[in-house]
């Protein structure tokens, strides 16, 4: 095996090259040449990546991996409660849990400081979910069925996650 190389090799076909930035320095940055040369390769910029199913826009604006998740959670949602007459309320509010709330809830730290308008389709999501989990109307008010269920707005949620892992560095 001599000559053959043990190295890691890049696999343009696999290989993503994302920017950040304003909207402005990205337009700067498009007028220009931004592809990165690697050996006989050449990788081009994206307008978004995905890492650890977290979804990277290059303004950092988590508007598309928000999209992702409430479709996600949606879709459960909405096959739930197909089933929903067939499962009593502990089964339900175990797949619910499963299905809906692990998908907020997975890495919601990355939306800490977005406006409120981006993270508002999570909130209505949290909202949909407990409303089939206590079998409530689409227009009965939300803050008692949240209260009931001891569960905290999403941006309250995003707050605390980031509170917990800081306490956990902190200790350790």
């Amino acid at each position: 095996m001599t000559g053959v190389s043990t190295r890691l090799q890049l696999n343009p076909s696999k290989t993503e090259l994302i920017w950040f930035g304003s909207r402005v320095s990205l337009r700067k940055i498009a007028a220009n040449d931004v592809s990165l040369r690697v050996g006989n390769d050449v990788v081009t910029p994206v307008d978004a990546v995905c890492d650890l199913g977290v979804i990277l826009d290059s303004e950092l604006t988590m508007q598309r991996h928000v999209n992702k998740v409430v479709s996600a959670s949606f879709f459960h949602n909405r096959r739930l409660k197909q089933i929903r007459r067939l499962l009593g309320p502990e089964a339900t509010a175990t797949l619910i849990s499963a299905f809906v709330l692990s998908r907020l809830d997975y890495c919601n730290a990355v939306f800490a400081g977005l406006p409120i308008v981006t993270i508002a389709p999570l909130q209505r999501e949290q909202n949909a979910a407990s409303r089939l989990m206590l079998r409530l109307a689409p227009h009965d008010h939300m803050t008692a069925a949240l209260c009931h269920l001891r569960r905290l707005p999403v941006h309250y949620r995003i707050t605390y996650k980031l509170c917990l892992l800081m306490h956990l560095i902190h200790i350790h």
